[in-house]
């Protein structure tokens, strides 16, 4: 009888009816019906028994721990029924901690492979150690031919198919803890200034799409990722990814990148807080890592973030844009303590901006053999395109742009103790720089590009259209002259901050009004560039969000004596 409740219940899923499906690993049973909190299943393996459909819910008893994973493929909910992995509490007492998927020695804790209109909302998820598979089964039976490097995940979303993948939603999710390999591991440094490292590493949460595939509308909110041995969050997308959301959403402590975006197009990253990426803390990180980085990638906005604590012998910055990318707008964000630096913009990239944004001690890295391969840097144009690797020996592919870079009203601090650092590639075509507030209290210095070979140094100078005027300067060598481009009309003078050396961005509003009121310039485009920005030139608020009022104020933040 039992068996044949069963049998009806499952049909009935899949004749349009929603079902709801529980699980609780201390007082469940997988010969239940799973169907009700009284009959629930114990083991997230009884999930096999069913074929989700539109509507249909998954909810783990909260305050419980369920050994295994979830895979979802080739399971599609509808725009209005999306089919949901979430939580349950016993008495309704939310109080109790959200449910814990350990799925140690597992591929991921949550795949999703191939599926449509998802969402995973309220639970933890780790998978610290433990053999370490090829690929989940499902992944390996689609691949064929087609190549897919294997990783441990907390929460891990392919598409593989023809067919378009996408619309996943999750929500308040916490992925801690995820480690390819078991405690006692140390990793390499050979590894570790690799450019994203060989051997096998845990990932937080990865979105990957293979060549051929479509992986659309993503969004991740009020979630968290800590202590995963590379990058928080990745996408990556060889096929195509579109259309992505990261909202209030906390990573820390990750060994490799905060965020990571490759092959994105349309992106909103806002009101996230990345600190400690390149975390040394385990011997099983990567140990580098930019608070956020991206890589042939278009129409990404990256605003009102909190990029800090970046560490790491290269890269490491707050964010920085790598080759390949274009209308990459960075504004609104603090940036603090990031070894790598502030400003970092390598080659074949186009109009490009980092605009309203504050930074404090950023670059303070110094290179040293076996300890840092590059100077952290406070400002940085590079033309590096990557490696030729066709070759028995990798070689540098010749080095162009960037192109277009917009560089305005952002607040730059530099306390004594640091030396600021300052590269600017030979082959930049158009950027302009103006409105920045550049207060260095110590020393500048120039410095090389770090990806230059003896060839580069024959390089032809090609700097054009830069427009690079109207910054103040707390002292006149702040900007040494040894760099290819020089400011043609700065002011020197102490905007005064109100708590210069705090880490919130209202530490950074100028009380000496004269030096900074309507001082700015309106922004005009380059010469010679087309297309300006995405999101216009012109701004109608400054970072704290007060209005721009008049002309604009140097830096960051309007002085409010209009």
């Amino acid at each position: 009888m039992r068996r044949l409740l069963f049998c009806v219940l499952v049909m009935m899923s899949s004749s349009g009816f929603a079902a709801d499906y529980y699980v609780h690993a201390s007082n469940g049973s997988d010969r239940n019906q799973g169907t009700s909190p009284e009959q629930a299943w114990k083991s997230l393996r009884a999930l096999e028994k069913v074929t989700l459909q539109p509507g249909d819910r998954v909810l783990l008893a909260r305050g419980e721990r369920f050994r295994g994973n979830i895979e979802l493929v080739d399971v599609a909910g509808t725009e209005t029924k999306p089919i949901v992995i979430s939580s349950y509490a016993e008495g309704a007492d939310e109080s109790q901690p959200k449910p814990i998927v350990d799925a140690k020695g597992r591929n991921a804790g949550v795949l999703i492979l191939d599926s449509r209109y998802i969402e995973i909302s309220n639970l933890q998820i780790e998978a610290d150690g433990g053999s370490f598979p090829a690929h989940a089964k499902a992944i390996k039976r689609k691949l064929g031919k087609r190549n897919l490097k294997p990783r441990r995940v907390g929460v891990y979303v392919v598409a593989l198919g023809r067919k378009e993948s996408g619309y996943i939603r999750i929500d308040n999710v916490d992925v801690h803890d995820v480690y390819a390999n078991n405690q006692g591991f140390v990793r390499s440094y050979k590894d570790t200034v690799s450019s994203n490292g060989e051997e096998e590493y845990g990932f937080g949460m990865f979105f990957a799409s293979v060549p051929g595939a479509v992986l659309n509308h993503i969004s991740v909110s009020n979630s968290s990722v800590s202590n995963v041995s590379h990058t928080g969050m990745k996408f990556h997308g060889k096929g195509e990814i579109n259309y992505v959301q990261v909202l209030d959403n906390q990573v820390l402590n990750s060994g490799g990148p905060g965020m990571q975006m490759s092959g994105v197009t349309k992106a909103l990253v806002r009101g996230n807080t990345v600190n400690g990426s390149g975390s040394p803390l385990d011997k099983r990180n990567w140990s580098r890592g930019s608070g956020m980085w991206t890589w042939g990638s278009s129409d990404i906005i990256v605003e009102r973030n909190q990029f800090l604590n970046a560490n790491g012998p290269g890269d490491s910055a707050g964010f920085h844009i790598d080759f390949n990318c274009k209308n990459i707008i960075v504004q609104y964000n603090l940036s603090a303590n990031n070894a790598g630096g502030f400003i970092e913009v390598l080659g074949n990239n186009y109009n490009n901006t980092y605009r309203y944004n504050v930074s404090v001690n950023d670059g303070h890295r110094v290179k040293k053999p076996g300890v840092a391969f590059q100077e952290g840097k406070t400002f940085w144009l590079s033309g590096f395109v990557g490696s030729d690797k066709s070759g028995k020996k990798p070689r540098p592919k010749k080095r162009h742009g960037p192109y277009n870079t917009y560089i305005y009203n952002n607040t730059i601090f530099v306390d004594d103790h640091i030396t600021a650092k300052i590269a600017v590639t030979k082959v930049a075509e158009g950027a302009l720089i103006a409105n920045n507030i550049f207060h260095i209290v110590g020393d500048s210095k120039v410095v090389q590009g770090d990806q230059y070979v003896p060839e580069n140094n024959g390089d032809t100078l090609n700097l054009k259209n830069i427009v690079f005027k109207n910054n103040l300067f707390l002292k006149s060598d702040n900007w040494p002259e040894q760099v290819l481009i020089q400011d043609s009309a700065p002011l020197i003078g102490n905007a005064e901050f109100s708590q210069p050396g705090g880490l919130r961005i209202a530490d950074y509003a100028p009380t000496n009004t004269v030096m900074v009121e309507d001082r700015g310039i309106d922004i005009p485009r380059i010469p010679g560039d087309e297309n300006g920005l995405i999101v216009g030139l012109k701004v109608e608020k400054d970072t704290l969000g007060n209005p721009i009022v008049g002309k604009p104020d140097m830096g960051a933040i309007e002085v409010s004596t209009h």
